[in-house]
């Protein structure tokens, strides 16, 4: 669902740069070129901020040896000389974003299927296939084009364009929008075991104004519970991860802090619940989110009243559990 609304696009990058270089490794070179009086396009920029997001995700992963990446805004005006050279826009006013890398590039037969949900070059537990089937959805929706230049070996080069708009109605400031119900210094427990995400998740966070406390699977996250329980009032954590899953992570935590709230958060179909051990009212978010809507969801969780339960829950006799212990079994 967008929430389109009159945008900038360079206000809205400009605000995200600290964001996207903290994704980046140091043997990445980052570049950004601004178009001169850019126009204004109609878009949602939680949704528009979840492609520069997945684009630059992707651009690192394809230079694992370092290299350059650059983000440029241009005004274009599509005619019919252009439209040879781009055929798939039609013509018009369009503002221009590109996203460009020099890494490995990709074949034919790759480039032809990147847009495909779940489809994924990556190795298992890397990637679920989502990023750039959703950029497109995207883009798509905001009656968008996008286009994809790439050769093994000479890096790839995404265009986005998006029309112009003639409404007169301000730009919308993108962090206007993010200090909207800000939080009051909250702390969230964060487990997530895949880096980039809990990277960029931590980020997310932090910029909103909550006290992020971080672990890489549910056995760190207990630890940390462990010692700072009593200032955790939220616990955001991954469905699947390695030597403890989200759900009994969660319990073993409510046990000790029976008010926690819990939020989770996976790369599977919220249709997966059952399967995945998650009770029937759990609030979940899927992979791949945009700030906006993981934001939304934490201020709704942490707004809501906890029912006091009918019993006093009983605590575990050994609440730690050491990084040596078996893995549970999935059920």
């Amino acid at each position: 669902m967008l929430q389109p609304k009159v945008l900038d696009l360079n206000d809205l990058i400009m605000e995200d740069t600290r964001l996207l270089k903290r994704l980046l490794r140091e043997d990445i070179e980052f570049n950004v070129i601004l178009g001169e009086s850019l126009g204004r396009v109609l878009a949602d920029p939680g949704q528009i901020e979840q492609v520069l997001l997945n684009l630059t995700v992707n651009a690192a992963d394809a230079m694992p040896a370092g290299g350059t990446l650059m983000i440029e805004t241009h005004n274009v005006e599509v005619d019919k000389k252009y439209s040879r050279i781009r055929p798939f826009v039609t013509p018009g006013q369009y503002v221009m974003l590109a996203v460009t890398d020099n890494g490995t590039g990709m074949t034919a037969e790759t480039k032809a299927r990147i847009f495909e949900p779940f489809f994924t070059t990556k190795e298992p537990g890397k990637g679920t296939g989502l990023g750039l089937a959703t950029v497109y959805g995207i883009v798509n929706q905001s009656s968008g084009y996008i286009h994809v230049d790439s050769a093994l070996g000479a890096g790839t080069r995404f265009e986005i364009y998006l029309p112009l708009t003639q409404q007169a109605a301000p730009a919308v400031s993108p962090s206007a929008l993010h200090a909207a119900q800000s939080p009051h210094g909250e702390t969230v427990l964060l487990a997530e075991d895949e880096e980039a995400v809990r990277t960029l998740t931590c980020e997310f966070l932090q910029s909103a104004g909550y006290n992020v406390l971080t672990a890489a699977d549910g056995v760190e996250a207990l630890e940390v519970a462990q010692r700072l329980g009593s200032s955790i009032q939220l616990l955001l954590t991954d469905v699947v991860m390695p030597r403890m899953r989200g759900p009994e992570l969660a319990e073993r935590l409510r046990s000790l802090l029976p008010n926690l709230k819990v939020v989770f958060i996976s790369g599977y179909s919220e249709e997966l619940h059952g399967s995945a051990g998650l009770p029937p009212d759990a609030t979940f978010v899927q992979k791949p989110f945009s700030r906006e809507v993981l934001l939304q969801q934490l201020r709704d969780v942490l707004a809501a009243k906890v029912p006091k339960p009918n019993h006093q829950p009983k605590r575990p006799s050994t609440f730690f559990l050491s990084p040596d212990s078996p893995a549970p079994r999935a059920n």
